[in-house]
């Protein structure tokens, strides 16, 4: 990881946050000592999302079990306890809010029998009492290949599964070392042969060391294994201690991986642009399911 730092080109540059609505929302999550990974993984989108009134909620975190190099979530490999009153404080989140869409994401939690998948049912449930109009997306993790597990979560009947592929198989050892590429494929295929009305989506970064044929290539793999959306999106290493940014895909690309998607591969959507994230915008997959309803 050494060597001269990319500079950030300009359509890398973010407006500047709407500091007085990210201050009310950051207090109420404060408030309900809840986290976001809009704040854990230092998104570049926070302050839009946070001026907008939306955030991706990660529970059962800070802590995560695996070290992906790439990321900015602390690793904690300790054996941990899952905090019951979360799911709760989560709704209550979500009431305050108003949101009609919510986002629920988690670290990951090897030290668990079931990966966390308990936990993700007891906030799907806590939300649906409390705000029952809200749309419910979830990203989740691997599960370490426990079908059992995803078919908890999956009971629970959230109207999106999201789990991201993150980058081309090539890096994998390099950037996700205790991730699967086959397994990954694996679960997004599971969720839509056995819940075929729940919306599948996947994403990964760009600017690792891959090159666009290899996205293609994933994009294909997502395609066959059959999933709905993806999100395509610059990696910006978080700092010199993580993986270094190889290289600045340009907006151009990003369109033409949108449109290969869109109108080749057979996608729903694909939302690419360099500050895509994977929940980036993830209230207009309403918009997505009133034009493709199932």
């Amino acid at each position: 990881m050494t060597g001269k730092a990319l500079l950030k080109p300009h359509w890398l540059r973010v407006k500047a946050p709407q500091q007085q609505r990210i201050g009310e929302v950051a207090e109420l999550l404060k408030g309900l000592n809840l986290k976001t990974v809009c704040q854990e993984a230092s998104c570049p989108n926070i302050g839009e999302c946070f001026a907008g009134g939306t955030a991706t909620f990660l529970i059962m975190g800070p802590g995560c079990t695996r070290a992906c190099p790439y990321c900015d979530i602390d690793f904690d490999k300790s054996p941990r306890s899952l905090d019951l009153t979360e799911p709760e404080r989560l709704s209550e989140a979500v009431a305050q809010m108003n949101l009609r869409h919510v986002v629920i994401t988690s670290v990951n939690r090897d030290d668990l029998s079931d990966g966390g998948a308990s936990q993700f049912v007891a906030c799907i449930k806590a939300i649906r009492q409390r705000s029952p109009l809200t749309t419910i997306e979830l990203l989740i993790p691997d599960f370490n290949g426990n079908w059992d597990a995803l078919a908890k979560v999956m009971g629970a009947a959230p109207e999106v599964l999201n789990h991201n592929i993150e980058t081309v198989p090539r890096l994998y050892k390099r950037a996700r070392p205790q991730a699967d590429y086959m397994r990954s494929l694996e679960l997004l295929y599971q969720v839509r042969q056995g819940w075929p009305k729940v919306y599948s989506k996947s994403g990964l970064m760009v600017g690792l060391g891959e090159t666009d044929a290899e996205v293609i290539e994933v994009l294909k793999d997502l395609r066959r294994h059959r999933v709905d959306i993806v999100t395509i999106g610059q990696y910006l290493s978080p700092s010199p201690k993580h993986l270094p940014v190889d290289r600045f895909v340009t907006p151009e690309q990003f369109e033409y991986f949108r449109s290969m998607g869109e109108t080749e591969l057979g996608f729903l959507q694909v939302v690419s642009t360099p500050l895509t994230r994977s929940s980036y915008h993830a209230g207009e997959v309403q918009r997505l399911m009133a034009a493709h309803p199932r």
